[in-house]
């Protein structure tokens, strides 16, 4: 999951930036309204947390320009101001959620986590291909059975391939959704990552799940079922 952080304070930045990594996320963030727009508009995102109070441009209207332009990612929206009007005007204006500050992180990631539940159809609990199982809500994975530890990393890649199963993935699409926007393209380290996740899912298995797409990318797919056809 790719995350956007558009607030100008740079300690809380740099303290929501850290948290939501150690979680698991792809977190990119700006400093001022005007940038973030830009940033809002690439759509990659599949959550934005937006301060109220920016440079350049407040918040507020961004977010109106933003869900003017047909946009419809998620924002958790972060202010000081704490009044019933302000929260209207906040969500009026498009806001998804109303966090004001100081806030517990906490209560962040358990919203950010509903936002992102809410936002997607092909949301689920538990996926499922073959033998290999991913039990979101208790974040443990598992293959024929046996349990499988991940680290946060492995776990947002094999996330998000078993939400993609059965398309074929480029390496720029992994890592735009796997990493953030420091991402050299020119690394190797989501085919290094690839070979992690195999070792520990298709290693002990005659079944292999990950399937690389000569010349493209990679595929997360049953091939048993093809054969039994």
């Amino acid at each position: 999951m790719r995350i956007l952080i558009i607030e100008d304070d740079e300690s809380l930045h740099r303290i929501l930036r850290r948290r939501l990594t150690e979680e698991g996320y792809a977190a990119d963030g700006c400093f001022d309204g005007r940038e973030g727009l830009e940033y809002m508009k690439t759509d990659v995102y599949d959550c934005i947390i937006l301060d109220w109070m920016l440079p350049e441009k407040d918040g507020v209207t961004i977010l109106k320009e933003f869900r003017r332009g047909g946009h419809h990612t998620p924002v958790l929206m972060l202010t000081a101001r704490d009044s019933v009007t302000d929260r209207v005007q906040g969500l009026d204006a498009g806001a998804d959620d109303y966090l004001t500050k100081p806030f517990a992180y906490d209560e962040l990631s358990a919203r950010l986590r509903a936002l992102l539940r809410r936002n997607s159809k092909k949301r689920q609990n538990v996926l499922e291909l073959a033998d290999l199982t991913m039990d979101l809500p208790a974040h443990r994975v598992l293959r024929g059975g046996k349990e499988i530890t991940l680290t946060s990393k492995e776990y947002s890649l094999l996330e998000y391939m078993l939400r993609n199963q059965g398309q074929a993935l480029t390496r720029s699409q992994i890592a735009d959704h796997v990493w953030n926007y420091n991402f050299d393209y020119d690394s190797n380290i989501v085919d290094v990552y690839i070979r992690y996740l195999r070792n520990k899912i298709d290693k002990e298995s005659a079944n292999p799940l990950i399937h690389t797409v000569r010349g493209y990318g990679y595929v997360i797919k049953d091939e048993s079922e093809k054969q039994q056809n």
